[in-house]
């Protein structure tokens, strides 16, 4: 039998009355069958035993349904704590800024910053659109190698001011021989929300969504 847990509760107390339940009539069962064979038992033809061998392995079985319902019932538990506690360690993720891999970002302010890394020094096309994919910004840079911060002031490619919202960047990088090279982006924000209704936690930073399985780094904000 399989056993499945969630953060939700009503998730939990599905799977916890679905265990014991089953616990419950394999034990009536269990208690039915030991009652049957002892009379069986005592009743028997001394001319005509019955085949012992054949109630030994059904009793066998019988312990064995009821041991793994009992193993499943307290891994179920275990999810349930598991999943009590991953929502706390959620919740105590509030107020820090995080770091996680992604493209997308807020423009508040007049100001959207990415953290890049570069496997090599070169030149990048970097492109910044807008939350309906079109291209507010483009620019050619050089950039070294390794990590380092891309800013964007909010201005577009015809020198007009972009709207406070989301963007997403991209980097289409090359190395000092030209060769393809891929850099990768980061972003980083402040967790002012905890999402609950799937499986994993999700950071909210704003609109953005962060599995906490996937937060890189975390700094707390005094």
């Amino acid at each position: 039998m399989a056993v499945s847990g969630t953060s939700s509760t009503s998730g939990t107390s599905s799977t916890s009355n679905t265990v014991t339940g089953a616990t419950t009539g394999i034990a009536n069962n269990f208690d039915q069958f030991l009652t049957l064979l002892t009379t069986q038992l005592k009743n028997q033809s001394p001319l005509d035993p019955m085949d012992t061998n054949q109630f030994t392995a059904q009793l066998v079985q019988f312990a064995g349904v009821e041991q793994q319902l009992k193993t499943n019932e307290t891994l179920g538990s275990l999810l349930s704590l598991t999943s009590a506690s991953t929502a706390t360690n959620a919740v105590g993720f509030i107020g820090s800024t995080i770091t996680t891999d992604g493209a997308t970002t807020h423009l508040a302010n007049g100001k959207a910053e990415w953290q890049v890394n570069m496997p090599q020094a070169g030149s990048a096309t970097i492109t910044i659109k807008d939350s309906n994919g079109s291209v507010v910004y483009s620019q050619t840079k050089a950039l070294s190698a390794g990590d380092q911060t891309y800013s964007w002031d909010g201005k577009t490619s015809v020198g007009a001011k972009a709207t406070d919202g989301l963007y997403t960047v991209t980097i289409d990088a090359k190395n000092i021989a030209g060769e393809t090279i891929t850099a990768k982006t980061q972003i980083s924000g402040v967790v002012d929300g905890v999402d609950f209704s799937g499986s994993i936690p999700m950071l909210k930073i704003g609109d953005i969504s962060v599995a906490l399985d996937k937060v890189k780094s975390l700094v707390r904000t005094a």
